[in-house]
């Protein structure tokens, strides 16, 4: 991709260690205890901004204005006036597409071809639910109490939504929380990741300008224990949806017995990506290395437990590995990046306990792990992508989710003997096949436990289709219909006619 603009003069336009103010009600507030957060580019860990350390009052301060809004102005928009709110705030995002994407990578580090080719889901996901806004509806129902009673359904918002993000993907989680909130009715009150914060923020900014009322959309910066943690609690929040680890979802969900809100948890995964003997080896390595390496393998679907026929194992690793070597590592706003860097330091030292686990536990280090050297890495949070082969179901590396850039490569030799090996874990989030052969897909496919199974490909997501997991990976689906019924409550009315 040849950029028409300079990204690192936009990023230090956008930020230059400036004060971003959290947005609560329509306006720019600090944190009430005026403590910050300092927010930092991953790849040099300099820092960008400073954001407020919202705490508990701040939370409070914002549910409280999502109500209102809920309640008030809100509540007089027709399906007719979502749907143009949302169709408004797809065209400023369009507008302002670069600036966001350049937020994106500054802040989290995903290379820019990436972030910049993300467009088409995230607007497309604002039209998507735009046209969903005036498509809801309940049911008329024929009952068997009496022929003088009418009976029929009505589908309503839940109320205030308190959504809360990582830092992986700010932009396209913000528009998955935020969009069917809005099509549907609801408010929403977003904490995103304390790693990754500022482009929430401006998107906070945009849907203002495209005519979302006040305290419909706020945006509470903070950390996780505290301000995440109140959110998660608040007694006047109806329903929260999150997206992150397994330990917080379940943290998350503990939170929300007490006033039994409604919750959709979007949690972590240990994937399976089966390549049968019969694959197309030349368009599955590059599919299976950047399962994990598109975002240094921080993300929740990474294919990260490849399994491959043992008969083309060897032939498979060498390709891999030729691949993973041709990576090009730097900094996210730089052309050409393919790997940027991990969020941050504990992590990477974190991915890199995994590396040490892996060759203690007997696997074999075919490529990366080190920290890259020279210029442009000093600072950052750079790892060489890994492979690791011979690696049995037992090993740390083959259980647990690393969240790096860590391939472990397990032969197998029968379908079946595979198929039980791709399930015996307790994530169920996504799951990958090749093959050439129809018959084996559609059996595979079947048997897999995985809320998302992709064949011949990986890491397909589109704004119609359903996603999200089994197990341990979570409830609920996020994209579809089905999305949007999660933000809706059914009121059954019966009207006595005679």
């Amino acid at each position: 991709m040849t950029l028409t603009f300079d990204p690192h003069q936009i990023a230090e336009t956008l930020y230059h260690g400036q004060f971003c103010p959290m947005f609560i009600d329509g306006k720019d507030v600090p944190a009430r205890s005026g403590e910050v957060l300092n927010v930092v580019d991953p790849a040099s860990n300099r820092a960008l901004a400073t954001v407020p350390c919202g705490g508990a009052e701040d939370v409070d301060a914002a549910v409280a204005a999502a109500r209102r809004a809920f309640e008030g102005a809100w509540s007089k928009f027709t399906p007719y006036d979502r749907q143009e709110v949302l169709l408004r705030i797809a065209d400023v995002m369009e507008r302002d597409w670069e600036k966001l994407c350049v937020s994106d990578t500054a802040d989290m580090g995903l290379p820019l071809a990436r972030t910049l080719g993300n467009k088409r889901r995230v607007i497309g996901m604002l039209r998507f639910y735009a046209g969903q806004a005036v498509a809801l509806h309940g049911d008329v129902i024929e009952n068997s109490v009496s022929q003088s009673m009418f009976s029929f359904t009505t589908r309503e918002p839940v109320g205030v939504v308190g959504a809360i993000i990582p830092w992986n993907a700010p932009t396209a989680a913000s528009i998955w929380k935020i969009a069917p909130a809005l099509a549907t009715g609801c408010t929403v009150v977003l904490k995103p990741s304390e790693d990754a914060p500022l482009t929430p923020l401006m998107i906070a900014r945009l849907m203002q300008e495209a005519g979302v009322p006040d305290g419909v959309v706020n945006v509470v910066t903070g950390t996780g224990r505290e301000a995440g943690a109140r959110l998660a609690e608040h007694p006047d929040v109806n329903k929260v949806v999150f997206t992150g680890s397994t330990a917080t979802g379940k943290t998350i969900a503990r939170a929300g017995v007490e006033n039994l809100k409604r919750i959709t948890l979007e949690l972590g995964g240990k994937s399976p990506l089966i390549i049968c003997k019969d694959a197309d080896i030349d368009k599955a390595v590059p599919v299976a290395a950047m399962a994990v390496y598109a975002h240094s393998g921080q993300i929740c679907i990474a294919g990260s437990r490849l399994f491959v026929a043992r008969e083309i194992q060897d032939e498979f690793i060498e390709k891999l590995a030729a691949f993973a070597r041709g990576l090009k590592i730097g900094h996210g706003l730089d052309e050409g990046t393919d790997l940027g860097p991990l969020i941050n330091r504990v992590q990477t030292e974190k991915v890199e306990g995994y590396i040490a686990a892996g060759k203690a536990e007997g696997a074999r280090l075919v490529t990366g792990g080190a920290r890259p050297e020279g210029e442009g890495y000093d600072g950052g949070n750079f790892l060489e992508p890994v492979i690791f082969a011979d690696v049995t179901d037992d090993m740390t590396i083959a259980r647990e989710e690393i969240f790096g850039p860590v391939i472990s490569v397990l032969p197998f030799d029968t379908m079946e003997e595979v198929i039980a090996r791709a399930n015996a874990t307790p994530y169920g989030l996504a799951a990958g096949i090749f093959t050439r052969d129809l018959s084996t897909a559609h059996r595979t496919v079947k048997r897999l436990k995985a809320g998302s199974v992709w064949v011949n490909m990986y890491h397909a997501i589109d704004p119609a289709v359903p996603f999200g997991g089994l197990k341990m990976s979570g409830y609920g689906k996020e994209g579809g219909v089905e999305h949007l019924q999660a933000y809706l409550d059914t009121k059954a009315v019966w009207i006595q006619t005679e």
